[in-house]
């Protein structure tokens, strides 16, 4: 698949993943890039990150025949006809003190493929973890944008809160917004 400029963030999702998934590469989509996918691009972010437990050579090795180049001594890459970056934060995927295994994350069926991502509920914990911890509102905003969209597991959600010693109270209130 060629690259270019009039890729979406969700089409570059899907190649990336794709590729990623059949270098035997486990990496879920999480952070900005999911809540845009889950907000319909109500918030547009312009990296994608991606987290895995393998060694950044073997994402290397995955990436290099799409175009992906690695900025010398970090975990993001970069592709000339985009705008768009890939990061590989460290593993494992967690919301809070909450670790999250591959297999309870989602594979979205898309027109180029698929993309592995965390479902709409674990990037709320995600966005909502940054928003009690670092008081981040914008994480709050997206995280609203996400419920209003999608199908919550709001009793999962609650029991995170509770089990991260979150207020019940801002989920309730997230709740009411969605």
């Amino acid at each position: 698949m060629k690259i270019d400029n009039k890729m979406s963030l969700e089409d570059l999702a899907s190649v990336v993943s794709t590729a990623l998934e059949n270098a035997g590469v486990d990496a879920v989509l999480t952070g900005g890039g999911a809540v845009s996918i889950y907000s319909n691009n109500e918030y547009q972010s312009y990296d994608l990150d991606f987290i895995t437990t393998r060694n950044i050579s073997e994402v290397t090795e995955a990436l290099q025949p799409l175009g992906f180049v690695r900025n010398v001594g970090d975990r993001y890459f970069t592709h000339s006809a985009t705008e768009f970056a890939i990061e590989f934060p460290t593993g494992p995927l967690s919301f809070g003190e909450t670790i999250v295994p591959l297999d309870e994350t989602s594979i979205l069926k898309v027109p180029l493929g698929i993309i592995r991502i965390v479902t709409p509920t674990q990037i709320i914990m995600d966005r909502m973890a940054a928003y009690i911890h670092w008081n981040d509102n914008q994480s709050r905003e997206q995280a609203i944008s996400v419920v209003q969209s999608n199908e919550i597991d709001w009793k999962l959600l609650y029991e995170w809160a509770e089990k991260e010693g979150a207020s019940l109270s801002i989920i309730d209130r997230l709740k009411e917004l969605g």
